[in-house]
């Protein structure tokens, strides 16, 4: 009996994307293509300290010692990649995604199981044609030790990990190397057969929330029509209602920055009040303004 134990360490999970079209356009050259691939993978990874750890189809796990050295693999292999499908036709091109996370596995002879196998495999399958997805764990540690740069993508949920794992696309270079334009317009984001039905979609608690708001914002209404003195009050306990449920939407969304967003609807929600207490003046430019210079700062350190 294999000894199981555990450790902390990073995985590395790849595959190729469309496997099955091109199998089906040309088995024999797929499978000839996938093999130099694979070397050509097998040996970067080995360069950067890695180790190999499974194979099946197209996909293939491996993992690192070093989380630096697990991306700069990474980085270079698509690299490669990208050098090997530049010379070959738009449709005989073979484009991996890679996924990796930093996490404690179970290990179990040459092989490795446990979520943080399976979060590196979520990682992979949202990446883009030719692109890297990493996880918050690697991301604090190379941030500022590989020359690249990090797109964020949000929070990718997880079979059996009951919180969203936030996630990060590496950016390499100039982009060259990554999908054709046309791929990449409906990759750079999470897969939609894989986030539309997951993460995009509001949770049962989400949807309570907002159900609960709108019946109190609409009973408020009532109460001041049915109780009207010339005065429209209920603007302003359903203005911050709205401010609530928008808080709550952010919370639970992954198409844009969480603190930025947080921001902007700090800003929308004083815009309201001014106009609400309107006397001739937008006062609200001020507290605006340097919500604005705050929403700039953020952007421009975070890319």
């Amino acid at each position: 009996m294999d000894e199981t134990r555990r450790k902390l360490t990073t995985i590395f999970c790849a595959d190729v994307q469309d496997y099955t079209r091109l199998m089906g356009a040309d088995e024999e050259g797929t499978l000839a293509t996938l093999k130099r691939c694979r070397e050509a993978m097998g040996r970067l990874i080995e360069s950067h300290g890695g180790r190999v750890v499974n194979t099946w189809g197209d996909g293939l796990i491996a993992d690192f010692p070093s989380v630096v050295e697990a991306v700069r693999a990474a980085v270079d292999t698509q690299n490669e990649l990208a050098g090997f499908n530049a010379r070959r036709p738009d449709d005989g091109r073979m484009l991996f995604r890679i996924g990796i996370n930093l996490g404690d596995v179970i290990v179990e002879g040459d092989d490795i199981y446990g979520d943080g196998v399976n979060i590196a495999a979520r990682l992979q399958a949202s990446a883009a044609p030719g692109g890297i997805v990493i996880s918050s764990t690697v991301y604090d540690q190379v941030r500022n030790k590989v020359a690249v740069g990090f797109e964020f993508l949000g929070p990718l949920m997880v079979k059996n990990v009951q919180e969203g794992v936030p996630s990060y696309a590496v950016r390499i270079g100039d982009g060259s190397n990554e999908a054709p334009s046309a791929e990449r317009s409906a990759a750079a984001r999470p897969s939609p057969a894989l986030t539309v039905t997951e993460e995009a979609r509001p949770a049962p608690g989400g949807r309570r929330l907002f159900a609960v708001l709108g019946v109190i914002a609409a009973v408020l209404i009532g109460i001041n029509l049915l109780s009207w003195q010339g005065v429209f009050w209920a603007r302003f306990p359903v203005l911050a209602l709205a401010v609530v449920a928008a808080l709550a939407w952010n919370r639970g969304q992954a198409l844009f920055d969480r603190k930025l967003a947080a921001l902007a609807i700090v800003a929308l929600g004083i815009i309201g009040i001014n106009l609400f207490t309107w006397e001739g003046r937008f006062w609200a430019v001020w507290p605006v303004l340097g919500l604005a210079a705050v929403l700039g700062l953020r952007w421009s350190m975070r890319r």
